[in-house]
């Protein structure tokens, strides 16, 4: 049996970086850098059950506030 094979028991903690996005990392490890913890941990199927639930816009954050930016902008453009 090769290590894929075992069943994996590590402890994992749900991470989001500033642009909101999601990953999870080992919860005895630290952090990687620009990467804060969400307060979720457990297995690896239970970290990724609460991000598929709570990441539903997978957009990064300056892609969203930009993309907001301008509908806004077109809206005042059809206003005027």
């Amino acid at each position: 049996m090769d290590q894929w094979e075992r069943e994996d028991t590590t402890t994992y903690k749900v991470v989001i970086n500033h642009e909101e996005q999601y990953s999870i990392w080992p919860a005895d490890r630290e952090n990687p850098l620009g990467w804060s913890d969400v307060g979720k941990t457990g297995d690896k199927q239970e970290c990724l059950d609460y991000i598929e639930e709570v990441w539903t816009d997978m957009r990064p954050l300056s892609l969203r506030k930009k993309m907001e930016e301008m509908a806004k902008q077109q809206a005042e453009k059809e206003e005027s």
